[in-house]
């Protein structure tokens, strides 16, 4: 199983980014699979996640009406829309997904995911 994260960038404040999670060797239909952020000197911290149907998204409260989480399964592939960016969304994004029928944890904590992307950087400045 491979995940690659891409997209990110060096915007403004106020820009946008669309991150993408692109998947090999897992159905991301079959998948739920979650965005983190590690910013420096600071623990992962949990984003964004959608289920493998794609209809339960949950978002952590500081990006919620700015960041949108959706997937396609087609083309195996999800995806991150931020938008209104502020410096304190600098981080390193990462997705991270787990097979829908695995119990246990809420895919909220790092430790609840088994797959991981290599990461893309989001900087954002003021």
């Amino acid at each position: 199983v491979q995940l690659q994260a891409s997209g990110g960038g060096l915007v403004q404040a106020g820009d946008s980014l669309r991150l993408s999670c692109a998947a090999s060797g897992v159905t991301f239909s079959t998948y739920t699979t979650a965005w983190f952020r590690q910013a420096p000197g600071k623990e992962r911290e949990f984003v964004a996640v959608i289920s493998w149907s794609g209809l339960s998204i949950v978002y952590t409260d500081s990006v919620k009406g700015r960041f949108t989480i959706s997937k396609d399964n087609a083309k195996n592939t999800v995806y991150l829309e931020m938008n209104s960016l502020n410096p304190e969304d600098t981080a390193i994004y990462y997705c991270a997904s787990r097979n829908a029928r695995r119990v246990g944890g809420t895919c909220r904590n790092p430790g609840d995911m088994d797959y991981w992307g290599k990461g893309t950087q989001v900087t954002v400045s003021s």
